[in-house]
């Protein structure tokens, strides 16, 4: 089956799901304008070619050619928005977890017992669209999961990991952090 499993069936029975997401959808941002800025270039570059005098087979040749990489760029975009789409990350109450991939289907995982450190950075733009970057560090390793980009509500996460690892076992809050809006008064 092509289809990717969902995340949660590689949960073991004792674990407990806190977060699960996907990237911001500011991440789409770079291959929209790519693909865009691409199709203007093709566009620009047939219709220069396209001149009056010029060979109709030509003409011809340069019109399918446009068009089929017109074709190709709508694709890739179309690819990328599924991959951005199907791909999940996944805090439980023992573990970091990212799945990713169609075809080939990939899971970086962390256990949060090696976490010995969390960065939290935005940019002006992440505080902007609401997105940052976490940085999950461990005791001297760099494990399959250590830089997540684009992650929406960034310091709820951070939050709720930061409780997760430091926290007094046991006595955790996190549980469904971001079931509901949290609001600061």
């Amino acid at each position: 089956m092509l289809a990717p499993r969902e995340i949660d069936e590689y949960l073991l029975p004792t674990e407990r799901r806190v977060i699960r997401v996907r990237q911001h959808w500011a991440v789409m941002v770079k291959h929209i304008w790519q693909t865009a800025l691409f199709i203007v270039v093709v566009i620009g570059v047939e219709q220069l070619l396209d001149r009056p005098g010029v060979d109709p087979v030509l003409d011809v040749v340069v019109d399918n050619l446009a068009f089929y990489l017109v074709v190709v760029a709508v694709l890739r975009y179309t690819a990328l928005s599924i991959l951005w789409w199907i791909e999940r990350i996944v805090i439980t109450d023992k573990r970091v977890m990212i799945a990713q991939g169609i075809i080939v289907h990939n899971v970086g995982m962390m256990p949060l017992g090696k976490v010995t450190d969390l960065t939290f950075q935005r940019s002006l733009s992440g505080r902007m669209l609401g997105y940052g970057t976490m940085v999950v560090e461990s005791a001297g390793q760099i494990q399959a999961l250590n830089r997540i980009d684009y992650m929406p509500r960034p310091e709820e996460i951070y939050e709720a990991l930061s409780e997760l690892v430091f926290g007094e076992k046991g006595k955790t809050r996190a549980t469904g952090m971001l079931a509901k809006p949290r609001w600061r008064r």
